[in-house]
């Protein structure tokens, strides 16, 4: 990063997931290993070969005022009631509204109303069709509605970089903090498109695990029995800040974006660049001005897929050798598509801050081909002063951040 820029803390988190309705309660189930993954017991779900995913388990319409649960698709719920979250908990920063951005990232945006209205025009006709389906279709969608939530108007954007966005938008976020562009940036990301359009999808290049009988143990990240990875939703906005501007305000600093790092495989639309997701890790590195010895806690991408897993641990040991402690939440939450890197920072600066380590879920026999120090089980007492949080995406997106305790 350029000398003199400043540090950018985070002063707030907020997360809406399968396992818990706020980031404290995310923390709590995470650290217990419970699973927020369940079978889908709708009619429309019964015909297809995967019938599982991980669900928000939160009454979002109690949240919201009708007026917002009304015009939002529900990308927007998840994503303003989390950013709420995290607000609150920053303290609202009073920032000048032109220096105060909001950078949310998202993989699919308002899918679920693009099916959904595209059922109501082919059965109604177009003048059944609502009135707040453009809005609520917008990938940027919300972006937009958490920037008029708090009256920010120095940028609202949306990374739309599949399973990267909300890692990516984290990542612009702290650039545009480190170029003096603002002082505070809302940023994270968020997916909601549990349907049958991308379950299907995903199940045609066996992306998805097969484990409908049981689907609390379905995602297993790492494990020899992996079969695919469990679809999710969900939301994880964090609070970004110019540290100076957080320490004149008395705020507390929960973590430092140390260093970010956003690469491109150019290779595949699909399949992924082991070289590149090592050199994201590497770069991200010394762009906190660390070195490979200084980190202590690896939150992975690993979402359960059989080569996925196996290239990111291969690309993980070349940077950082196969002591450091590695984990992967998505074994308890699923994957939450464009919110799962977001995520992935939380847990990261909770980590960090408290010393305790979530496991990874359902990893009953590591894949012998996998040479890691990965955590079966949550830990305590742990002391790291800095982590590595990564996040890959189809199209070759790749994204890490590197986390330091405040």
């Amino acid at each position: 990063m350029p000398e003199n820029s400043p540090r950018v803390v985070v002063t707030g988190l907020g997360a809406v997931t399968p396992v818990g309705g706020t980031a404290a309660d995310t923390r709590a189930a995470l650290l217990a290993g419970r699973s927020g993954i369940a079978a889908l017991d709708e009619d429309w779900a019964q015909g297809l070969p995967v019938r599982m995913a991980g669900r928000v388990d939160v009454d979002v319409a109690s949240l919201l005022t009708t007026p917002e649960y009304k015009r939002m698709d529900r990308c927007g719920h998840l994503a303003l009631v989390a950013a709420r979250e995290a607000w609150a908990q920053a303290g609202r920063p009073d920032a000048d509204p032109e220096r105060l951005a909001v950078v949310i990232g998202s993989g699919y945006g308002g899918l679920d109303t693009t099916l959904e209205q595209t059922r109501t025009l082919d059965a109604s006709g177009p003048r059944r069709v609502s009135p707040h389906t453009l809005t609520r279709i917008m990938t940027n969608a919300p972006a937009a509605w958490v920037s008029i939530d708090v009256g920010a108007k120095g940028g609202a954007r949306t990374p739309v970089s599949a399973c990267a966005s909300g890692a990516e938008a984290i990542a612009q976020a702290a650039d545009m903090i480190r170029a003096g562009a603002a002082d505070v940036v809302i940023a994270g990301g968020v997916d909601s498109c549990i349907n049958g359009l991308i379950i299907s999808g995903f199940a045609q290049i066996r992306a998805l695990s097969t484990r409908n009988e049981d689907p609390q143990s379905a995602s297993r990240p790492f494990d020899r029995d992996r079969d695919g990875f469990v679809l999710a939703e969900g939301a994880a906005i964090l609070v970004l800040e110019r540290e100076d501007h957080a320490r004149a305000r008395g705020a507390e600093i929960l973590g430092v974006v140390a260093g970010t790092a956003v690469t491109s495989d150019a290779v595949d639309i699909v399949a992924a660049d082991p070289a590149m997701q090592r050199r994201v890790m590497e770069k991200a590195i010394a762009a906190a001005g660390l070195g490979a010895a200084d980190i202590g806690l690896v939150h992975a991408h690993a979402t359960s897929t059989p080569v996925g897993d196996r290239l990111e641990a291969e690309a993980i040991k070349a940077v950082l050798g196969n002591q450091v402690p590695v984990t992967s939440t998505k074994s308890l939450t699923g994957h939450l598509l464009g919110g799962a890197g977001a995520l992935g920072a939380i847990v990261m600066i909770q980590a960090l801050k408290t010393g305790s380590f979530p496991g990874s879920g359902n990893l009953d026999e590591p894949d012998a081909g996998i040479d890691l120090n990965l955590l079966r089980t949550s830990v305590a007492g742990q002391a790291a002063r800095a982590g590595i949080a990564n996040a890959f995406g189809f199209g070759g997106h790749s994204t890490a951040l590197v986390i330091t305790e405040s």
